[in-house]
């Protein structure tokens, strides 16, 4: 299958069930015991990832490791899945996150270079912005036709996977949240804390 395929085409594959779609990534979680452990699977990640290592990121903690790739490259997720059984190593696909802070704008190319020059971000297209060293989350501009009165101007986007995000949004209601807007689910879910301060959970589903 080509590398470059959709979030439907990807999750259709098989031998790719370690593995989630979040935004633009594709990622998966395995759970380690030590840091041993976690160097190990980064140690085999680098030795299968051949070609496709300019699009790897590999967060390695004492407790697991998040493999995400800036492409779908269901070939590639095959051979790291393999490495990790081969390691004896299982994924959580439950902990699997991508984290944006949204900026409502009326005008983007006024903001927008503040917000790049302060966090030191590099830039994608006219709407985003990155961490070069994808440490911190992603700040992403949300055209205003007209400015709000009485909401925030910024608000969290958290993209899940697809089979997580109504436990997500349960969680979320269960501990004093409440639901805005499920208008657009399962695409993505409104939801605001007591005082009013809103976040959206988010999934591949739709975006294609």
């Amino acid at each position: 299958m080509n590398a470059r395929v959709t979030a439907q085409e990807f999750h259709a594959a098989e031998g790719i069930g370690d593995w989630r779609s979040v935004y633009h990534l594709v990622s998966a979680h395995f759970r380690t015991e030590s840091l041993d452990e976690g160097a190990a699977l980064a140690a085999a990640v680098g030795r299968v990832a051949g070609e496709g290592a300019e699009y790897v990121a590999i967060d390695v903690r004492r407790t697991g490791v998040t493999v995400s790739l800036g492409r779908r490259d269901v070939e590639l997720a095959r051979r790291i899945s393999r490495a990790a059984a081969e390691l004896r190593l299982r994924a959580d696909p439950s902990v699997v996150q991508v984290v944006n802070i949204t900026v409502d704008a009326l005008v983007g190319a006024d903001v927008l270079p503040f917000w790049r020059a302060v966090l030191g971000y590099g830039q994608i297209g006219d709407d985003y912005l990155y961490d070069p060293l994808r440490r911190g989350p992603a700040v992403g501009l949300q055209q205003l036709d007209v400015a709000r009165a009485g909401r925030n101007r910024i608000h969290l986007d958290i993209a899940v996977p697809h089979d997580q995000a109504e436990a997500r949004v349960a969680a979320a209601l269960a501990a004093g949240g409440r639901l805005v807007s499920d208008e657009h689910a399962p695409k993505w879910w409104v939801l605001a804390d007591a005082e009013g301060n809103e976040a959206c959970v988010a999934t591949w589903m739709g975006r294609d």
